[in-house]
Parts: structure tokens; sequence; C-alpha cells
């Protein structure tokens, strides 16, 4: 199977769907948010977003580190907002095969989410401006959008049920 990256706005799940998805095929589970700079952390963690030409080597890293794992022999799982277009093209461009998911969540469902998250840099002031940056991905064929209302066990069993569904 191809390299999973799960995408979606900061608090749609992408971590915990991630996470599931590596426990269940086995796969290594990768954080974009650990492959972020300290820098573009404090940045986030201060209410200020980062722009595209910011997000642009922290992806061409992660593009590299998928390319690793695939030169190791391993899959791997990747929770990746991906809200640019650019992005996920570069991601992509990087050779590994892969499937996305985009983690479909209504701004209120969202916003609701991370005034009960803590311990993340990732302040809920910046959920407006992750919806602004956000270009859908309607009409890119590798991605399966899965709907995040719902148990997060519910959202992990939907989206394992569509990778098997484009699978046959």
């Amino acid at each position: 199977m191809p390299a999973l990256i799960i995408l979606g706005v900061s608090g749609s799940g992408k971590t915990t769907v991630a996470r599931g998805l590596a426990d269940h095929y086995g796969y290594d589970f990768l954080d974009a948010d650990d492959f972020h700079s300290i820098e573009a952390k404090a940045q986030m963690a201060s209410g200020i977003p980062l722009t595209d030409a910011q997000r642009e080597p922290w992806v061409a890293t992660l593009a590299k580190a998928l390319q690793d794992s695939e030169r190791q022999g391993r899959s791997s799982v990747l929770a990746f907002s991906g809200l640019r277009a650019a992005h996920r093209q570069t991601v992509r461009d990087s050779g590994v095969p892969m499937r996305f998911i985009f983690l479909h969540a209504a701004p209120e469902q969202v916003a609701a989410r991370l005034k009960q998250r803590s311990g993340h840099f990732m302040p809920a002031n910046l959920l407006a401006s992750q919806y602004e940056a956000l270009q859908l991905p309607d009409g890119e064929a590798d991605v399966l959008s899965v709907e995040v209302d719902g148990h997060p066990a519910q959202v992990l069993a939907r989206a394992i049920s569509a990778l098997a569904a484009r699978a046959s």
C-alpha cells in the first residue's frame, strides 16, 4: 500500500487518524508538526500564521522524510495539514506512491475541539487563518474525503473503509 497522507486544518483529527492508520496497517507514524522549526512553532504559538514561503522548506523536508522511509523499505502515515495545493504537489513530487485522506470538518466543530485541546503550540485563534489558507482538494484524484463528525473510532473506521473501497 502507498504512503498515507492525512490532511486537514489544525484540530480536524489528523494526528489521531494518522496514528490509528499507522497502527492498523503497521506503518511508521510521522507528524508534520515534529518537522517545524523552533522558530516556526514560536511564531504560530504567538498567534502569527506562517506564510507560504515559510512553509515551503518544511514541506520539502516532509517529502524527503517520506523518501527516506521508502528507501528503508518502510511505509509511512503522515499527519500533515497540506492546506495548499502546491504543498500537496510538492509531497507528490517526492516520487513516493501515496494516497491522501482529507479530513473534512466544519469550522465550528474544529473550534470546539481546539478549545478543549491543551499543550499544543497552535492556538485556537489561528483556526480562521487555516481555513483562509485551505485550498480544498476537489478534483485531486488521489485524495479521499472523510467526514470527521462522530467519535474518533468512527472517523478511523471511515478512513479504513474509504481506503479499502479505493483499493478494490
